[in-house]
């Protein structure tokens, strides 16, 4: 894990969406995701008895579904010390290895930004 410089505004704003995603859905984990175009897609967790998602591969799903071809960045709030492995996979499918990902802890603040690849 590295940690990055201060994320740029678009960068902020996705973690900012995150945050407020968690905080609302009162779930484990919020996350973000830009495309090629700059639109966002938010989510949280999806905790079904049939259907178990992280935050950040739901929002990967949400931007597939809605014809994203790539991603710009990615973010995802959380208690957790490091994204998993499964979330970076699903960036860097869609984004590729380059893709930033920015962790950030509850309170919003940036803990590290690694790449998907």
């Amino acid at each position: 894990m590295t940690q990055s410089p201060e994320p740029g505004p678009e960068d902020r704003k996705i973690i900012t969406l995150a945050r407020s995603a968690r905080a609302r859905n009162g779930v484990p984990e919020g996350a973000a995701v830009r495309d090629e175009t700059g639109r966002t897609y938010v989510a949280g967790t999806v905790a079904l008895a049939s259907l178990r998602l992280s935050a950040l591969r739901t929002a990967v799903a949400m931007a597939v579904a809605s014809g994203a071809t790539s991603l710009e960045a990615a973010a995802v709030v959380s208690a957790e010390e490091a994204p998993a492995e499964e979330d970076l996979a699903a960036v860097r499918e869609l984004g590729g290895p380059g893709t930033p990902v920015f962790l950030a802890g509850p309170d919003g603040g940036l803990r590290s930004r690694v790449e998907a690849g």
